[in-house]
C-alpha cells in the first residue's frame, strides 16, 4: 500500500499526510481507538514515513495523533483476535512494521518532532522517543506498558529509554509500568516541553517552522554523529565528525551562511 496524502485520501484514512512549507505532518488517525496500531495503520505508516524521509522538499517531520491520544501502541483487540485464529506472532509485525518505523524516524536526514497531543503508550511511547523533540500537551502522559501484557519492549524503547533517563530508571519504567504525568515526563527528560492545550498547535508549528527554515543537511549530519557516537569510541567518533564536517562544508547552505556572515546579513537556508 502506498503512502497517503491529504490531497487524495479520505480523512478517514488511518494515517494522514500534509506537506506545507517544508513541514510534513504525519497524523495517526484512529481517534476512536486512541490511535492504536492495527495492521491497516501500520501498513500505511511505514510507506508514509519512508516517503517523507526520502522527499527533499520535506525539511522537518511532525508525527502526531488525532483525538485525545497520541498512540497507545499495538491494537490489542486485533492482536487477541489473531491469537485466537492462530495467526503469526508479534515478531512478524515487529520486523515488518515497528523496526522500520523506529529506524526511519531516528535516521532520516532531517529533524523529527513528536507532537504528543495525549497519552503515548507502548510502541506509541517508543515512536515518540525516536524523535528529536517531544512536545507534550498538558494532560498528556507516557506509559511503557509492555510488561502489563507480558511482552518485552519494542520499537527501539530499549535503545532510547536508557539514553534519556538512565539505565536504572529505564528498568523501573519498563518492569513496573505506570502512566507518567506530563510534568513527570518533563522532569525525567522524556519530553522537551509541556504546553497548555490552547497553545499546543502554535508551539508545534513554531518549532517546525524554525527547523524547516534551518540548514537541513547539517541537522541530519548532527543526528548521524550523535547516533554514531553512542556505539563507537572517541577516536572513531572524531573521525566520523571529520567526515561529516567535510560533507556539510561543501553544501550550498554552508556557502550561503558564509556569504551572509561576510555581508552581515541573516542567512536564508534552502536545505541543500
Amino acid at each position: 500500500m502506498g503512502a497517503m496524502t491529504d490531497d487524495r485520501a479520505a480523512q478517514t484514512a488511518p494515517v494522514l499526510l500534509h506537506v506545507e512549507g517544508g513541514v510534513a505532518t504525519v497524523t495517526l488517525n484512529r481517534p476512536e481507538a486512541m490511535n492504536s496500531l492495527d495492521l491497516a495503520t501500520k501498513d500505511l505508516l511505514v510507506p508514509t514515513i519512508r516517503q517523507v524521509a526520502d522527499d527533499p522538499a520535506v525539511r522537518v517531520v511532525v508525527i502526531t495523533g488525532s483525538g485525545r491520544a497520541f498512540c497507545v501502541g499495538q491494537d490489542l483487540k486485533e492482536h487477541i483476535a489473531g491469537l485466537m485464529a492462530g495467526d503469526e506472532g508479534l515478531g512478524v509485525t515487529v520486523v515488518k512494521h515497528y523496526n522500520p518505523i523506529a529506524e526511519m524516524l531516528a535516521t532520516m536526514n532531517k529533524p523529527v518532532i513528536a507532537a504528543l497531543n495525549g497519552v503515548a503508550a507502548g510502541a506509541g511511547a517508543s515512536i515518540a522517543m525516536a524523535a528529536d523533540f517531544r512536545i507534550m500537551v498538558e494532560g498528556g502522559g507516557m506509559n511503557l506498558a509492555f510488561a502489563g501484557i507480558a511482552l518485552s519492549c519494542d520499537t527501539g524503547s530499549s535503545f532510547w529509554l536508557p539514553r534519556l533517563v538512565g539505565v536504572a530508571k529505564a528498568k523501573e519504567l519498563l518492569l513496573l509500568p505506570r502512566t507518567l504525568s506530563a510534568q513527570e515526563c518533563l522532569d525525567l527528560g522524556l519530553v522537551t516541553s509541556v504546553v497548555p492545550a490552547d497553545a499546543f498547535a502554535g508551539e508545534v508549528a513554531t518549532l517546525a517552522g524554525k527547523l524547516a527554515a534551518g540548514p537541513t543537511l547539517a541537522y541530519g549530519a548532527m543526528r548521524q554523529a550523535i547516533a554514531f557516537s553512542a556505539a563507537h569510541s572517541l577516536t572513531e567518533s572524531l573521525a566520523f565528525e571529520s567526515d561529516l564536517m567535510n560533507s556539510t562544508g561543501q553544501t550550498a547552505d554552508h556557502r550561503v551562511a558564509v556569504d551572509a556572515f561576510l555581508a552581515k546579513q541573516k542567512p536564508v537556508f534552502e536545505g541543500r
